[in-house]
């Protein structure tokens, strides 16, 4: 006879706060994130108790990132301070220990969550309103013509965090470097909207911190070995450039999945290598001077590249892609096919820099706004805590990711939006968008290919602007350079339309929301329990 046991119940416990093991935990929290909130705010030291680093910091990333928070309620707690500090790069400890006194105090008074909830949100609109009115006595006005506001709030950043072991002298180096990072990212044609450029990080540890500098363009790291095969570097008044964002390895890897047909005889190694010559050809006869690739370079590539003085650096890595194509105006070329000569680039020089140890390749930007900040410090954890910032390669490592599949991801967003934005065409026509505002505009289908748009347009989807304005437009779905819409509405803007179309900004903005975080939650579904008792 087989033996019969009850079904065993989920647990469910109600009211958590209630629970002692939640308070104490939500206490041991709130002393440790207050003794290092501030400028004399107090170092900690965390360590796995099975062994590993010791890590020593004051900041909020690190040390929420490093504590084993088992309670649910601190789980949230920290997972919303963690996400709050991944936005913003600052306030971390503010939010953590503000939020920490908020649950304490209401455990004391006895009020119902609901009554709470609405007084908070009531006294959080009271502080936001005068916070953002302009008789706020918070606020310091920033005046671009003064380095002296801007250099006090690098200063104090930089003096809230002891763990990076700086004298008064060092912490006036790397404001005055952190500051003019930031404006060599400021268009000199700098207008009402503008696009800031990027600042990119590059470690030297074990160095000295008065060692840090800026420069303007992109350092590239490269090994003395592949520096010797490469030089000497021929003098030219521009270097035009190939920036390749696809393997030149010869490897089939990158093929994707799926089944290959090769033909009797036929050696894919030696295909694959007499394509890649025939690249070289192209790029030897389109008199290139730099090759830049992403991934790996074949040898016998790098050789031929060589023998016909082009230089050729691989493994650039991810990160240095976006910045690569700003500073030289190459499009990332993905392809082993014919290569159109829109897609080359070109700098002003080519130079080589040594810091430390590291050799570097120094390219000179013919105009731009990306600059490398070389950032130096004595150790690993002092460079680590002085780094504002995570790295995009970081964020690849931290998700779990291949580049390609944040790519792809990416593009299945970018293309849910545009699809959204195609249903508003109900009469099989094309959508065109503008690049000054990135308004909707409808026109028929079958067009021509030599057409005049303004004689085609009326107004924009929603009315608001004429086509007899100086804009430009592509289809909504082309490849397209960003661009910054022109948000500021002029009275002779609104007073021209007769009839406007427009929506509610805080339901469409929620609806956004509800819409992502509702298909997160159903791609994440792995089971559905249902009760047949």
């Amino acid at each position: 006879m087989s033996r019969l046991e009850a079904k065993k119940p989920s647990i469910c416990r109600s009211e958590p706060l209630t629970g002692e093991r939640t308070r104490a935990s939500l206490a041991a929290l709130r002393g440790l994130v207050t003794s290092c909130y501030g400028p004399a705010g107090r170092l900690k030291q965390l360590h796995n108790g099975r062994g590993g680093s010791v890590v020593t910091t004051s900041q909020s990333a690190a040390l929420l990132a490093g504590l084993p928070v088992s309670t649910p309620v601190l789980k949230v707690l920290t997972a919303a301070v963690r996400n709050h500090v991944a936005c913003f790069s600052d306030g971390g400890l503010f939010t953590a220990i503000l939020c920490c006194n908020l649950v304490e105090n209401v455990q004391r008074l006895g009020l119902t969550p609901t009554t709470v909830i609405k007084l908070n949100k009531h006294l959080l609109s009271l502080c936001t309103s005068y916070l953002k009115s302009e008789v706020c006595a918070c606020r310091i006005p920033v005046d671009f013509s003064s380095t002296q506001i801007l250099l006090s709030l690098v200063r104090s950043i930089l003096t809230s965090k002891p763990a990076c072991m700086l004298i008064a002298k060092e912490v006036d180096h790397i404001s005055t470097l952190i500051l003019r990072a930031f404006l060599l990212t400021i268009p000199e044609s700098a207008q009402e909207h503008i696009i800031l450029g990027k600042s990119i990080i590059v470690p030297l540890k074990g160095q000295r911190v008065i060692d840090s500098a800026v420069l303007p363009g992109i350092l590239i790291e490269v090994s003395e070995v592949q520096l010797m095969k490469i030089l000497p570097i021929k003098k030219s008044d521009s270097f035009k450039v190939a920036l390749f964002g696809v393997s030149l390895s010869g490897d089939l890897s990158d093929t994707g999945e799926g089944t290959l047909l090769v033909s009797y005889g036929v050696s894919l190694e030696n295909a694959a290598l007499d394509q890649l010559f025939n690249l070289g050809k192209q790029l030897v006869s389109d008199r290139v001077d730099l090759v830049l690739c992403q991934k790996v370079i074949h040898p016998s590539l790098k050789q031929f590249l060589r023998t016909h003085h082009v230089i050729a650096v691989d493994r650039i890595g991810v990160s240095l892609m976006e910045p690569l194509s700003k500073v030289t105006g190459a499009w990332p070329i993905g392809s082993l096919g014919s290569i159109s000569p829109s897609s080359y680039g070109s700098i002003k020089d080519l130079c080589i820099a040594k810091f430390g140890c590291k050799h570097f390749f120094h390219l000179i930007p013919n105009k731009t706004t990306i600059c490398s900040l070389l950032l130096c410090n004595r150790n690993d954890t002092a460079w680590d805590e002085l780094k504002t910032r995570n790295e995009p390669e970081s964020v690849l490592q931290d998700e779990g990711c291949s580049q390609t599949e944040l790519q792809l991801i990416t593009d299945a967003f970018c293309s849910a939006l545009e699809s959204l934005a195609g249903s508003l065409e109900h009469d099989g026509g094309e959508i065109l968008t503008d690049s000054k505002y990135g308004h909707f505009w409808s026109v028929q289908a079958d067009l021509p290919s030599a057409v005049n748009w303004p004689d085609l347009l009326s107004r924009c989807g929603c009315g608001l602007y004429s086509s007899q304005e100086e804009l430009s437009w592509s289809f909504l779905r082309s490849a397209r350079h960003p661009f910054p819409p022109q948000t500021c509405l002029s009275r002779e803007a609104t007073g021209s339309a007769s009839t406007l179309t427009l929506d509610c900004f805080t339901a469409k903005l929620s609806g956004l929301q509800v819409a992502v975080e509702t298909a997160s939650l159903i791609l994440d579904l792995s089971c559905v329990i249902e009760d047949t008792n």
